[in-house]
């Protein structure tokens, strides 16, 4: 497909670059992009429903994602290339195409229920966001918290929509009894920004809100600050961490701008459309994170790259939590009371604590 370097309000990526995996250039003589309103859902009879972590740099073992692509169209995100792997575009196809997983639940459960599972805590949204837009109508991440509160069983998400808070029932229910904790994603508090980068995801404020929320009902949220992206949003790095505190954050992490694979190519062409004045400069930076490339995929530097600049937002994030009173809580989640039946007796022989 080829690429437009068009803007579209309420899509993140400029273009429909062609996967990396496809093996026919196509190129259309009518107008490339969809309207930012011609979001494609599609169903997907997954068949199998969890992945194990096989990365020592994230601090979970199992994760599960409902959908595949994110209507949220954040230009930076690191799962657009797996979209490459359906023959689509990491660029628009992966904001525009949208694979919902209808049988999620069913298959959740059939892994509950086999006599070897061993129970770990199930991270929704360390790929794409569990409550993007199209959740409204599917539900499938409320029938996952469903299930996870009939089993007792262990959950985490990181979300950056309002839209989390629809479930604050579901949520209140299972923090009584240590079977949950939330990230709030926030990248920045300036809303020109944040339409640029992350346009069908909330506003910071909303972010803030739906944090504040959560910590109301009693549920354990801290904050993802992520991306940092050097010479863009960095000088918010202490705004951020003091409103966040004012919410009511548990703890507050960061993680440094990743641009694997497509991403580096989207990222820039975004740079060129939206900062052109910034655009050298923030990849200079970028790129003195990153071993003087734009990504570093080795372990141990993937999120926090490395270097002075590297070194300086690490210190800084550090400080400023220390000076808000972030407590930094560890929001151990408890694995010893899963249920291998809904509503019978806790699984105690069986469960990993």
């Amino acid at each position: 497909m080829q690429a437009t370097s068009k803007a579209d309000h309420g899509r993140g990526s400029l273009s429909s670059p062609e996967g990396r995996f496809e093996k026919i250039q196509r190129q259309k003589l009518e107008p490339d992009l969809d309207s930012p309103g011609n979001t494609r859902v599609i169903e997907e009879q997954a068949k199998s429903i969890l992945t194990k972590n096989q990365s020592p740099d994230v601090p979970f073992d199992v994760s599960l994602n409902p959908y595949r692509g994110c209507e949220h169209g954040c230009i930076y995100c690191y799962a657009r290339p797996s979209h490459a792997y359906l023959d689509l575009s990491p660029g628009r196809d992966f904001e525009t195409t949208i694979f919902a997983k209808r049988n999620a639940v069913a298959l959740l459960e059939e892994a509950f229920q086999k006599r070897n599972y061993e129970v770990s805590p199930i991270v929704l949204g360390a790929n794409t966001d569990p409550y993007q837009p199209i959740e409204r109508n599917e539900q499938i991440t409320r029938g996952i918290l469903e299930l996870c509160e009939e089993y007792q069983h262990p959950v985490a998400i990181t979300t950056k929509s309002h839209l989390i808070t629809r479930d604050l029932d579901l949520l209140s229910r299972l923090a009584s009894r240590g079977r949950v904790n939330v990230n709030i994603s926030i990248t920045s508090l300036q809303q020109d920004l944040i339409s640029k980068l992350e346009p069908r995801a909330g506003t910071g404020l909303r972010r803030l809100d739906a944090l504040q929320k959560l910590r109301k009902s009693g549920i354990p949220a801290g904050v993802l600050m992520a991306p940092v992206i050097p010479g863009l949003n960095d000088s918010e790095i202490e705004q951020i961490v003091r409103q966040c505190a004012e919410a009511g954050a548990l703890w507050l992490y960061h993680i440094l701008l990743r641009l694997p694979y497509e991403v580096k190519d989207l990222f820039t062409e975004w740079l060129d459309h939206y900062y052109p004045e910034k655009k050298d400069r923030i990849l200079h930076l970028v790129e003195s994170t990153r071993a003087g490339k734009l990504n570093d995929a080795r372990f141990g530097h993937r999120m926090a790259g490395n270097g002075n600049y590297a070194r300086l937002i690490q210190m800084r994030v550090r400080a400023a939590v220390q000076r808000s009173g972030i407590p930094g809580k560890d929001m151990s989640l408890r694995t010893d009371i899963f249920k291998r039946a809904p509503g019978g007796q806790p699984d105690l022989f069986l469960c990993q604590t």
